[in-house]
């Protein structure tokens, strides 16, 4: 359930399962696209519920890994997309309004109609800011209430894994450490010599712009690396919204060095109820 892990060639940065864990344990919706490539919400949806059908058909458990929260939400919550009808005048409209008084003054037009669907989507994310608007601008609904949901075929166990946010935040910070020592300059160089510029959705990952800035002399490395960081933690937080600590839904544990062994007992325990 990860928006990244689609594209191929973006490996380092996304952290990927590695061609041995994927031979280990069969993994879907793993490089099936070039970074040049739009898939949409609708499209990752169609994909995901596809692979789960085929999984039942074989009689094995399909395990949803994630991620990006919007994708796992219309997962497992049973989504069905807005309108699809676009309005290119209107989305050309808006992309001009965001290059000549920024992304910030985009996003408050969406936060002014919208604040659920402003605090979900980050200021950034110029692609999806645009998209909530152009449905209140083709439905006249709120973007947050425009959606409707059918309830999935198949019943759901929800787990989550937490630690203290300073040990998270220790976490990133390694992780990010990792990425560098391992090629993602070398990685972001490629993308950019084979035509995948930093303006396309899938760049948008967090460390692929940044270092595309650092390879093309705006900032230094270790400014962008610091830029790495912070963009990590604000992810963190604004992952909360699509999985909340107190949400009684999902089946908390603290991540410790025993705890596979009380998930796997939940699991069974869940499957028996069958």
């Amino acid at each position: 359930m990860d928006s990244r892990l689609l594209y191929r060639g973006m490996d380092i940065g996304t952290d990927k399962p590695t061609l041995e864990e994927r031979n280990r344990v069969p993994h879907h919706l793993i490089d099936v696209a070039w970074p040049d490539e739009n898939w949409s919400l609708a499209r990752f949806q169609a994909a995901a519920l596809q692979a789960i059908q085929e999984i039942h058909s074989r009689n094995r458990l399909p395990i949803l890994v994630g991620g990006t929260g919007q994708y796992m939400t219309a997962i497992l919550e049973g989504w069905i997309p807005p309108p699809k009808p676009a309005d290119p005048t209107y989305r050309e409209e808006l992309t001009k309004f965001a290059e000549e008084y920024g992304k910030g003054a985009l996003h408050q037009r969406l936060r002014d109609i919208d604040p659920e669907s402003a605090e979900r989507i980050h200021a950034t994310n110029l692609r999806r800011v645009i998209r909530a608007l152009e449905i209140n601008h083709l439905t006249g609904e709120l973007p947050s209430k425009a959606r409707r949901k059918e309830p999935p075929p198949f019943r759901s166990l929800r787990i989550g894994l937490q630690m203290p946010r300073e040990q998270l935040y220790a976490r990133i910070d390694s992780r990010i450490d990792e990425m560098i020592r391992s090629g993602l300059l070398s990685e972001v160089q490629k993308l950019l010599d084979a035509g995948y510029g930093p303006e396309l959705p899938s760049m948008s990952a967090i460390g692929y712009k940044q270092i595309a800035d650092a390879l093309s002399g705006k900032v230094p490395l270790e400014e962008a690396i610091q830029e790495m960081r912070k963009l990590t933690r604000q992810f963190v937080r604004r992952q909360a919204n699509w999985f909340k600590p107190r949400d009684p839904s999902i089946h908390w544990f603290d991540v410790r060095e025993d705890v596979e062994e009380d998930i796997v007992h939940l699991i069974y325990a869940w499957l028996e109820e069958r």
